[in-house]
């Protein structure tokens, strides 16, 4: 992973270049503890090798899984970080186009890059914060 800062004042925004291979979940949460990051909004475009995208089912208050067992484009990758406990934590939602053209769409779970992937982050001032929501189970964005 590559990173570099684009800019700096109230809000401070980042190029992340993941390399293939990378499990992308993995590498943007050590982006946000290696630089302290409170909040943030993202945004990527690129390609994976493989995939699982998340349905949130109320019912179940579980993820339905969908496995993407084959190299798909990132046409839509956008998510928050924003802490938890003291901890940064990912929502993303990502649509991604197969070889024939459909697509898929989800919350991101896993993905590993092939052979790229650019994000940009863009870090706010503001902390942001996620609390177990009661009806639901999920952690949600308390501004």
């Amino acid at each position: 992973m590559r990173v570099k800062p684009l800019s700096e004042g109230t809000e401070r925004s980042y190029a992340i270049v993941l390399d293939p291979g990378e499990e992308v979940m993995d590498r943007l949460l050590a982006f946000a503890r290696d630089f302290e990051v409170d909040a943030a909004r993202l945004t990527a475009l690129g390609a994976f090798s493989d995939a699982v995208l998340g349905f949130f089912d109320l019912d179940a208050k579980d993820y339905h899984r969908t496995r993407v067992d084959e190299q798909a484009e990132v046409l839509s990758l956008v998510g928050d970080i924003a802490r938890k406990d003291g901890e940064p934590k990912l929502h993303i939602h990502a649509v991604l186009g197969r070889r024939d053209a459909s697509a898929l769409g989800g919350h991101l779970l896993e993905a590993h890059v092939q052979p790229t992937l650019e994000v940009i982050a863009v870090v706010s001032p503001a902390h942001l914060r996620r609390e177990i929501d009661e009806a639901t189970g999920l952690p949600l964005l308390v501004p």
